[in-house]
């Protein structure tokens, strides 16, 4: 039996959301684990790239173009929040930044 256009939309967009999920639990099992400060800041970067995927997957299941326009938004603040803990952490007395220090031995 074939599916129509609007089916396999359907059928496509969900298991997108459904990877996408998968994907933040298992970038967030890495935030909490670590091991460095660096890791970390990555992890919580990949799950703003999937939270906008996230809203861009769920803007084509609902069609409404709204959802896109909060991705973009979202991604121009967590870039930014990305780059003010990157800069914090390179910014951090020796001390809190231990772990920076020995990664570029």
């Amino acid at each position: 039996m074939m599916m129509d256009n609007a089916s396999m939309i359907q059928l496509a967009s969900r298991l997108t959301l459904a990877l996408v999920i998968i994907s933040m639990a298992i970038a967030f099992v890495r935030i909490i684990r670590g091991p460095r400060a660096a890791d970390r800041i990555v992890s919580l970067d990949l799950i703003a790239v999937m939270i906008v995927a996230f809203l861009g997957a769920y803007a084509v299941q609902k069609r409404d173009t709204s959802f896109l326009d909060v991705a973009i938004a979202y991604a121009l603040i967590a870039f930014l929040g990305t780059v003010a803990l990157s800069r914090f952490l390179l910014r951090s007395p020796p001390s809190r930044n231990k772990e920076h220090k020995e990664s570029e031995k």
